[in-house]
């Protein structure tokens, strides 16, 4: 017996009987030889740490563009705290851990920069739309691996495609990341908005403090222990109605006083401009695009509209702006 289905047969003894079986999975796009120490979703989540995509997101905006302090939250830093909340809750329904992982670490790979500015701007300009989910499961299935793709299991592909807010995942693990990714950027978003000055402090409005308390700390853990109670045992993963609508007020909230704030957003019209205009740039120019994109036109057919979308989606905060500033900004002249 191999260590990896020494593995899986603990599974079957320790996980719940709702829980996702990595010897149960639905496969992958192409069919591939298990390995001997890792099960499947193992595999994937290990396959999403070490791809580009994935460390791309440390430069990406999270809620405030191109912060200057050290400890405004990233892509890379939201999804690791979604990871770190999922785990807990998956834990403690004897779920699979690493099936749960592996989503939260793979759910925001397609994001734009510049957070959803990038993401509004490449939606109203491409004839097809954007939706960094499902750009999310494209990065996986396509554009990974210089074009080769990840090929994770139909499990993993399913949570992350099924992350929003008005989603169901076939998962229960999937829906506990669901869930999870709501719950941190709430949360770590008021906390960067206390530390941009944006809110003076962290106190919610009483009707909400009142069912799930007055700090970080204990809301999280209102949240998390809420979900675990109403969902142990059961076919789906959920909270009691005023915890959860409580959270629907909490993040209504927060779109009030953070996301739709003008001192907030106030450069978000200048990253959406920058990032329309890099589409435009290599739509009209497809023989500019990397060599990685130039391939995918060729060998799959696709079109310079879906492939123009994809490297400036792929881009960093960072790379975009210099990018732009090399393309758009004239040089001063130097005398020789």
């Amino acid at each position: 017996m191999t260590i990896r289905e020494e593995i899986e047969s603990r599974e079957k003894q320790l996980l719940c009987p709702a829980a996702q079986l990595s010897m149960n999975s639905k496969g992958r796009l192409r069919p591939e030889e298990q390995d001997d120490l890792r099960p499947v979703y193992q595999r994937d989540r290990d396959r999403i740490i070490h791809c580009k995509a994935f460390r791309r997101l440390k430069d990406k905006t999270q809620v405030f563009l191109t912060p200057e302090g050290d400890h405004y939250r990233t892509r890379l830093t939201h999804t690791l705290e979604v990871a770190q909340i999922a785990r807990t809750i998956s834990r403690s329904l004897r779920l699979n851990e690493d099936l749960t992982e592996a989503i939260a670490l793979g759910h925001d790979l397609g994001h734009t920069p510049f957070g959803h500015a990038g993401e509004r701007a490449l939606n109203r300009v491409c004839p097809f739309g954007f939706v960094h989910a499902e750009q999310s499961v494209r990065v996986v299935d396509l554009l990974a691996k210089n074009g080769k793709g990840l090929n994770l299991t139909w499990e993993v592909r399913d949570g992350i495609r099924n992350h929003g807010m008005e989603c169901r995942p076939a998962t229960l693990e999937g829906q506990v990341v669901r869930l999870s990714d709501k719950i941190a950027y709430i949360h770590h978003d008021m906390d960067d908005a206390v530390r941009a000055g944006i809110l003076k402090n962290d106190h919610v409005p009483s009707s909400i403090a009142d069912v799930i308390g007055e700090t970080t700390g204990e809301r999280l853990n209102s949240f998390i222990c809420d979900i675990i109670e109403n969902s142990r045992d059961k076919e789906k993963i959920w909270m009691s109605d005023p915890v959860y609508e409580a959270m629907v007020s909490l993040r209504k909230w927060m779109f009030h006083e953070v996301y739709t704030n003008k001192t907030a957003k106030s450069q978000e019209g200048k990253a959406e401009n920058l990032v329309e205009t890099l589409y435009l740039y290599y739509l009209n120019r497809p023989d500019k695009l990397p060599e990685e994109y130039r391939n995918i036109m060729a060998k799959e057919g696709e079109k310079a509209e879906r492939v123009t979308a994809d490297y400036i989606s792929s881009m960093t905060d960072r790379y975009a702006i210099n990018l732009y500033e090399e393309l758009f900004i004239p040089n001063p002249w130097k005398e020789k």
